[in-house]
């Protein structure tokens, strides 16, 4: 079991680029609120990111957000809800995020908190399809989510959140996602060990030791 020293690292994701971005103004609430209870915090700006599959995956933006998936051992994702779903620039971030590069894996067993912001009244539709990216990414997706109706009434000018219910759920989650990351992490290796993997690998380590007694023998036979 590893023996971790250093706080908690919890990436954000967000998924507006407007100039004030409500579901990036409740990550950087949220992200103040998880620091407090003692967890590292980065963020990716989705700016500049292409679009999944119109570059090779050696752009600097698509490497600086595997990147910073890797750093990560909990991640919470902000998404407004567009058209009954999360928005394209919230999903593009998610496409370029591999489930595996090579033996690494940049999300697989990874905690996960979802949140959402609508213009109007509340709705889950953004944090349910959040939640199936996470399951699919094979991420520990926390019990807890956020949902804040009519964002625009819950923010300062100065992007902090107003005292409300929607702020104390905010930290409910946050704390939620604190505490599983900090379980998590000591068991990611033995949680995600699956039989099928293992399978594979040994088929592919018996393929490679036939390979070697073949080289063996032809290199004798000369």
């Amino acid at each position: 079991m590893a023996n971790f020293t250093h706080k908690p690292r919890i990436l954000f994701l967000y998924g507006s680029l407007r100039e004030r971005s409500y579901s990036r103004l409740l990550a950087e609430e949220a992200a103040r609120i998880i620091e407090n209870f003692g967890a590292e915090v980065r963020f990716f700006n989705p700016l500049e990111l292409p679009i999944y599959g119109s570059v090779p995956d050696t752009h600097p933006k698509v490497q600086e957000l595997r990147e910073l998936s890797l750093w990560s051992e909990g991640q919470v994702w902000s998404s407004p809800e567009m058209h009954g779903n999360i928005t394209g620039i919230m999903k593009n971030q998610i496409d370029w995020i591999p489930l595996s590069i090579g033996a690494v894996r940049p999300t697989q067993g990874r905690t996960l908190a979802v949140m959402q912001v609508s213009g109007g009244s509340q709705s889950f539709n953004a944090v349910n399809t959040l939640r199936i990216l996470g399951r699919w990414m094979r991420m520990f997706t926390i019990p807890n989510q956020s949902s804040v109706a009519k964002a625009y009434q819950e923010f300062n000018e100065d992007g902090t959140m107003k005292d409300s219910p929607y702020r104390d759920h905010a930290i409910d989650v946050m704390e939620e996602l604190y505490k599983f990351t900090l379980l998590l992490r000591e068991q990611t290796d033995y949680l995600t060990d699956r039989y099928s993997e293992r399978k594979e690998q040994a088929a592919k380590e018996a393929i490679a030791v036939a390979n070697r007694a073949l080289e063996v023998n032809s290199a004798n036979s000369i």
